[in-house]
This record gives C-alpha cells, sequence and structure tokens, in this order.
C-alpha cells in the first residue's frame, strides 16, 4: 500500500467516527509489516475521558490481532492543517513505533504533513524509564 492510499483510508475511516459531542470526525490507518492495515476512528462517550481517538483506536486493533511491527501511520481530519495527534495518542505511538516510523497527518484540503516519530515527540517516556522491580 502507498502512501496515497493510506492517506485515502484515513479519510474514510472520518466516516464511521461516533462523534455526537465535538462532531469532529478523525480516521486513521496504520500499516504493519506484514503488510496488513488496521484503521481507526474516533469513538466519544459522553463520560469524556473515556472515549478514543482514531490512533490509538487503530493501533490497539492492531496490537489485539498480534500486530506490534508497525511501519506508517496516516491520520486525516477536516481542520485548517493537517491534522497534529493528541498528547495521548503521540504517548502511545512512542511507545509501539520506532523512532523512524512514519507518520503522515493530512486534512480535508490535500495538505499532508508527514514527520517520523522521533520529530513528533522527542525525548518520550519510555517503558525503559519505569523504575526496575
Amino acid at each position: 500500500m502507498n502512501k496515497e492510499q493510506l492517506l485515502e483510508k484515513a479519510v474514510e475511516m472520518r466516516d464511521n467516527a461516533y462523534v455526537p459531542y465535538s462532531k469532529f470526525p478523525v480516521g486513521a490507518a496504520l500499516l504493519t509489516k506484514s503488510g496488513n492495515v488496521y484503521t481507526g476512528c474516533n469513538i466519544e462517550n459522553a463520560a469524556f475521558p473515556v472515549s478514543l481517538c482514531a490512533e490509538r483506536v487503530a493501533i490497539f486493533k492492531a496490537v489485539a490481532e498480534g500486530e506490534t511491527d508497525f511501519v506508517e501511520l496516516a491520520v486525516a481530519a477536516d481542520t485548517g492543517r493537517p491534522v497534529p495527534p493528541c498528547g495521548s495518542c503521540r504517548q502511545v505511538m512512542s511507545e509501539f513505533f520506532k523512532p523512524e516510523t512514519t507518520i503522515h497527518l493530512t486534512n480535508l484540503h490535500n495538505q499532508v504533513k508527514t514527520v517520523t516519530m522521533e520529530e513528533l515527540l522527542p525525548f518520550s517516556f519510555q517503558p525503559h524509564d519505569l523504575p526496575k522491580t
């Protein structure tokens, strides 16, 4: 799957978003080394803290299926600039992505910003930062 197809899949996933409160649909498509694509959309809840962003839905779906070797991620939303992931998504991504993993951020105006995980969240908190037990 090429970059354009991955971005297109992320845009399509916005249609599945459950966003009755924010009215801000976001879609994500995650490519694994095995060639599988895991998609996600944001899912809100009246108890806001239990809502889940599209990026984390895609990552958690892949992990639940036993996939943890990720190649690239595309995220799409209707924003004025390529959509930046929230801090919670960046932290989850930093645990599962290598520093060089490619992340494509886009909007509905075909603006794309491509970054690496390290560029998106430098000096992130990692599992090896936890105390040894």
